[in-house]
C-alpha cells in the first residue's frame, strides 16, 4: 500500500477524532478528516501550525514520519518512534556488531550501485556515461578511493546545463530543489530503517559524530539520482528556480510515490526503501550478502507534475 503524504504550508490546527487527522484552518468553520493509517509522511512547514500530543502519539504509533521545517522551509527534524520493531534489540545488536570487512563490502555494493544509477540517468539525457562506468569498475571494498565523491563531481558538473553550477548546498539554483528532495529521502530511508529495527545514526561509512542519520545517508545513496531526475525535469520546464513555490514543493513531495524498479519489479521508492533496509539487517544478520537497491532505468518517467 502507498502511503500518503500531507504537505501543511499555511496555519492550521492538527489534532485527533477516532483514528482521523482532524485538520481545521484558523478562521474557518471547514473540518477535513483524513484516515491515520493512510499517512507516511505529515510535511509541517508554517511555523504557526498546531499539533495536539494525542495525534503525534498516533502518528508515531501509526508509524508515520513527522517533518518539520526551518524558517528556509527546509526540512529540518524528523519524528520516529523509540520502538520499531518487535525485535528492535537483537537487530540492533546485529547492527552494533558488524564486523569492518562487512561494512566496508556493504559501502563498495552501496557506491557501486549510486554511480551507476547516475550512469544511467546520464544515458536517459543523452549524456556520455563511459567515465562514470569506468568509475563504477574501479571501485574498491571500503571504497578507499573515494570514487563515490569523484563520480559525484563530475556526474554534477555535467548533469545540468547550466553554467557554473557545482553541488553546494548553499550554491546556485537548483541547487535548493536538490537539498528539499534529498531532505524528504533521508526521511524516507529513515522511516524505513527505524522500522527494520536498526539505528539510524550508526552508519556503514558516514560517522560523524554530529550526524543523528548515518546510516540513512548511507542506504539513500544510490536513490540519489532518482531525486536529481525529478528535480531534472523540473529544471527543464523553464519555471523559476530560485524559490519554492508550492508547485515545485508539491512535485517534491511525490519522491515517496515515485516508481522504481527493484529486484525487476517496479515499487513505490518509498516501498523499495523498505525492502532495502530489510535486505541491510539480512546482511548484519548473515543470512544474505548482497544488498537490494534500485536500478535506474533510462526509460523511466520520473516528472510527477
Amino acid at each position: 500500500m502507498i502511503k500518503r503524504t500531507l504537505f501543511f504550508g499555511n496555519p492550521a490546527y492538527l489534532s485527533t477524532q477516532n483514528d482521523q487527522l482532524l485538520l481545521k484552518y484558523p478562521d474557518s468553520n471547514d473540518e477535513k478528516t483524513i484516515p491515520i493509517e493512510d499517512l507516511g509522511y505529515v510535511v509541517l512547514e508554517d511555523p504557526q501550525i498546531t499539533i495536539t500530543n494525542g495525534l503525534l502519539r498516533k502518528l508515531v504509533e501509526n508509524k508515520t514520519a513527522v517533518i518539520t521545517c526551518d524558517q528556509q522551509h527546509l526540512p529540518c527534524s524528523l519524528l520516529q518512534p523509540l520502538t520499531g520493531h518487535s525485535e528492535q534489540t537483537e537487530r540492533m545488536r546485529y547492527q552494533l556488531n558488524a564486523s569492518i570487512p562487512l561494512k566496508k563490502n556493504l559501502w563498495q555494493q552501496t557506491v557501486i550501485a549510486k554511480i551507476d544509477n547516475q550512469a544511467n540517468h546520464f544515458l536517459m539525457r543523452d549524456k556520455n556515461a563511459l567515465r562514470l562506468k569506468r568509475y563504477v569498475k574501479e571501485v574498491k571494498s571500503g571504497d578507499l578511493d573515494n570514487q563515490e565523491a569523484i563520480a559525484a563531481a563530475f556526474y554534477f558538473q555535467n548533469l545540468f546545463d547550466i553554467d557554473g553550477f557545482s553541488r553546494n548546498q548553499k550554491g546556485i539554483a537548483p541547487n535548493n530543489l536538490l537539498n528539499y528532495g534529498y531532505a524528504i529521502l533521508r526521511a524516507v530511508a529513515a522511516r524505513a530503517l527505524v522500522s527494520s529495527g536498526m539505528l539510524p545514526s550508526v552508519g556503514i561509512f558516514h560517522h560523524n559524530k554530529y550526524n543523528a542519520f548515518c546510516l540513512a545517508d548511507d542506504v539513500m545513496e544510490p536513490y540519489r539520482p532518482f531525486v536529481d531526475a525529478l528535480v531534472y525535469d523540473i529544471v527543464e520546464t523553464g519555471c523559476n528556480l530560485d524559490e519554492l513555490n508550492t508547485n515545485i514543493k508539491s512535485d517534491l513531495l511525490m519522491i515517496p510515490a515515485m516508481d522504481v524498479v527493484i529486484d525487476g519489479k517496479r515499487s513505490p521508492l518509498m516501498n523499495a526503501m523498505s525492502r532495502t533496509t530489510t535486505s541491510l539487517f539480512e546482511c548484519f544478520e548473515g543470512s544474505r550478502r548482497k544488498l537490494l537497491y534500485p536500478e535506474f532505468q533510462s526509460s523511466l518517467e520520473v516528472f510527477t507534475g
